[in-house]
């Protein structure tokens, strides 16, 4: 483990800082103490990220010394079976432009968010990073995954030409509060907590779940994956890519029945086959982390999941 970079004196620049996981990894910068002025956090609004443009012009203005990108265009299945062309270009361009400039300012560091999309649709769990190449991804998120894959290519190549330090992590699925609780954009903890509040809250007698439920998922509470991107920050300098995660897995069937009780819902769950399950299973292998930066997640699944249903009941118009 490499010793830790003061962050203290540096300007960093997050992407999404206004997304789910970027709000919550400005918390966990501004509890390490950075002042609220070396955090650069620029709108959607101020820089479109895919116009190459733009980003030099957000460089030169923010003058940066480490990058955070966090920022993409995802969602859960459907919204990846919609807009297959979309999720590629745009994750592919706005991580070029950003590398790009990162290696033509001289930043010390660029930490690119990956995904665990990425892996072979049968990579042998738990997933390994050494199986990353290993296969192609899962059809229905594949250009998403894909373009994640290839910005690691991109650091890898700047690294070995350039010198620029840029890291790879490999977040899996997240979820907590501030998450897209959209049916049709959102992921599938989201989308199930309102799914069985609302139907809770109507007196809905069913509802209606996507697949088979006998896939497996692993999930990593959002604050967790943003200390894990803090401390990699500070501690890890290498060209490796590396999976962050919580090092278990659940089945779906599993998880909706956990869901359905925690959100109080009583009534019958209907699941629909005719709709796509995605990959078969999903669990990272996340010794890597630990070895490389220290991290391991801390929060245990049903209290994640109990935080995320109160704010999202909190905050869900009644």
């Amino acid at each position: 483990m490499n010793s830790p970079i003061n962050l203290t004196h540096e300007r960093i620049l997050i992407t999404g800082a206004a997304g789910f996981l970027g709000r919550h990894v400005v918390a966990e910068l501004r509890t390490a103490g950075i002042r609220e002025n070396h955090i650069l956090a620029p709108r959607q609004s101020e820089y479109d990220l895919t116009d190459a443009t733009q980003v030099v012009r957000m460089f030169d203005e923010l003058k940066p010394t480490m990058v955070l990108h966090l920022a993409a265009q995802v969602g859960g299945i459907g919204a990846n079976r919609d807009n297959p062309g979309r999720f590629f270009y745009a994750n592919l361009a706005m991580g070029m432009n950003l590398i790009e400039n990162a290696r033509r300012m001289g930043l010390k560091k660029f930490v690119q968010i990956g995904t665990v999309c990425s892996y072979p649709k049968f990579a042998p769990v738990p997933f390994r990073e050494a199986d990353l190449w290993n296969g192609y991804p899962e059809e229905t998120n594949a250009p998403y995954g894909v373009a994640k894959k290839a910005l690691l290519v991109m650091l890898q190549g700047y690294r070995a030409q350039y010198g620029l330090n840029g890291i790879f992590l490999m977040p899996v699925n997240l979820y907590g509060p501030y998450d897209n609780f959209d049916l049709q954009a959102g992921h599938v903890i989201p989308a199930l907590i309102r799914k069985f509040v609302e139907a809770r809250r109507a007196g809905a007698s069913n509802v209606t779940v996507w697949g088979t439920g006998n896939v497996s998922r692993e999930f990593l509470y959002v604050e967790d994956c943003a200390r894990a991107i803090v401390l990699a920050t500070q501690r890890y300098d290498g060209a490796d890519p590396v999976n962050v995660g919580a090092g278990f897995e659940i089945t779906i069937a599993d998880l909706v029945d956990k869901i359905r009780t925690l959100t109080g819902y009583q009534g019958k769950v209907v699941w629909d086959s005719s709709k796509p399950d995605g990959q078969p299973r999903r669990m990272l292998d996340t010794s890597r982390a630990e070895d490389r930066f220290g991290f391991k997640a801390q929060i245990s699944f049903d209290d994640g999941l109990r935080r995320t249903i109160a704010w999202f009941e909190s905050t869900a118009k009644k």
